[in-house]
Formats: C-alpha cells, structure tokens, sequence
C-alpha cells in the first residue's frame, strides 16, 4: 500500500504563475468559489464566518469577506484586503473583528499558510462542544490523525489578539484546530486545501457522532491511521480533492468569477 504519487504525468497539478498578479486573481477566485461552497453545504450562520487568502504580493495582507455579506453571493470583485494592523485597503466593505484577530495571527505564526477557513457548521461546533479531538474512525477522518489540535478555552467572541495568538499557538504545526465551544477552523498551502480541509472535517465530525449515537464504534489501528493520512492527508491530496468542487462551482455559478 503506498501513497497516491503526485508525480504522475496523467494527475493535474497545482498552478504555477508568472507574475503576482495571476497569482492574486488565482487566489481570489478560488476563495469566492469556497464562500459559495460554504454557503451551499450549509456553513454560513448569520454574520459568522471568514476564510482568508494571504496575497502573494503584500504578505502581511489577506484577502477576506466583507463582513455581513451572504457566503452565496460573494464573488471576486467584493472580497476586501486587510492589511496587518486591521485596516481594508482594498474594497469599501468592513473587516470581520473576530476575523482580523484570528486570522492575522494565524498568517503571521505560519507563514506557509496561504489560507484559513472558519466557519459555525454544525457539525463542527456540536463536536467542539465535547472537548475532544476526532477519531480515526474512518479514512477520511485519518486526513487528520496526528494532525489537528483542540483548543480548549473558549471566552467569548475572539476579539483580542492575545487570544489568536493562543489559538495561532495551539494549531502549532497541525492543519486544523478544534475550537472548544466555538467550531473548526483549517489552514492550508492554497485556498483550494483549507478550504477541502473543512468541508471534509465538518462531515468526520457528523460521521463520528452518528457512529457514538449508534453504538461503540471502532477505531482504525494507529499503524493504518499513520498510513492512510500519508495517502490521503497530503498537501497535494487536500488541493486535488477541491478542483472537482471548484469546476462544479464554476459551472453552476459563474458570476462568482466577476
């Protein structure tokens, strides 16, 4: 048994881009297309909610949503650009606070990060309610065996950037972190990764708790679980697995490319 190989010639491959400014439409074309993603699997809950694209060119700037604005109908030309100390310099829509204090903090311990995605799902902050981290009950829930952290101190709305810098700290390394009381939050190498990291995250939290509601289940032996997050916990993996997501968006939903 061996990881899937991201060698193949016949397997597409991330992008390359010959000036910042590719790099930055690419960007932003794959968070609008997550915002309509979130909205259609039900992710967005009120005002709630941020994912952020750190731009290629300005690194201590990320690309966000504007704040009240529905997830189904964000499209490229409303994402809005925050800068470091909090202030939007592109756009004339305002910055989530709780966003800004998390996410800044996040970009700023990781810089291998390009993406993080938070959202109110469901099944995430029914899961986060119970102070514990996921099982590898499956082997899609084996993407983050040993890979994900619980941040277990919840004090109300993240409005201090004490308290992202803590959550920044608990992620550590891993490619998502738990947020007791709170939901799930994920990062990645590319926007089309954290945002494949939650959508699959959400669903190991429903799966894991239909498992315990209807029985004892049974956890995959930890030499399996390495194993299967090796092949199917990858950066590449996590990026491969959005494009069909992205390509039905596209299709569907085209203005969301405006």
């Amino acid at each position: 048994m061996q990881a899937i190989s991201v060698e193949k010639p016949n397997l597409p491959q991330p992008p390359t881009f010959s000036t910042p400014e590719e790099e930055r439409l690419h960007r932003k074309q794959r968070l609008a297309a997550a915002f309509r993603l979130f909205s259609r699997f039900g992710f967005d809950e009120g005002i709630a909610g941020h994912i952020t694209a750190r731009d290629p060119e300005q690194l201590d700037c990320f690309w966000v949503n504007p704040f009240g604005m529905h997830f189904g109908l964000i499209r490229v030309s409303d994402l809005i650009l925050v800068n470091h100390k909090g202030d939007v310099i592109a756009g004339d829509r305002p910055v989530n606070q709780a966003a800004f204090t998390i996410h800044s903090q996040i970009h700023a311990a990781r810089p291998d990060v390009v993406a993080a995605a938070h959202a109110h799902s469901l099944y995430g902050k029914s899961w986060s309610s119970l102070g514990r981290l996921l099982d590898p009950l499956t082997q899609d829930a084996c993407m983050f065996y040993e890979d994900h952290s619980l941040f277990d101190d919840y004090t109300g709305v993240v409005l201090d950037l004490e308290e992202g810098q803590r959550i920044a700290q608990t992620l550590g390394n891993n490619k998502a972190v738990i947020l007791k009381n709170h939901g799930l939050l994920t990062v990645g190498h590319s926007v089309d990764e954290a945002a494949w990291w939650f959508i699959t995250m959400e669903r190991t939290c429903q799966a894991q708790l239909l498992a315990e509601a209807a029985g004892k289940p049974e956890p995959i032996k930890h030499e399996y679980a390495s194993l299967a997050q090796s092949q199917v916990g990858s950066h590449y993996m996590g990026w491969f697995s959005f494009q069909p997501l992205y390509e039905m968006m596209v299709r569907q939903e085209p203005d969301l490319l405006e």
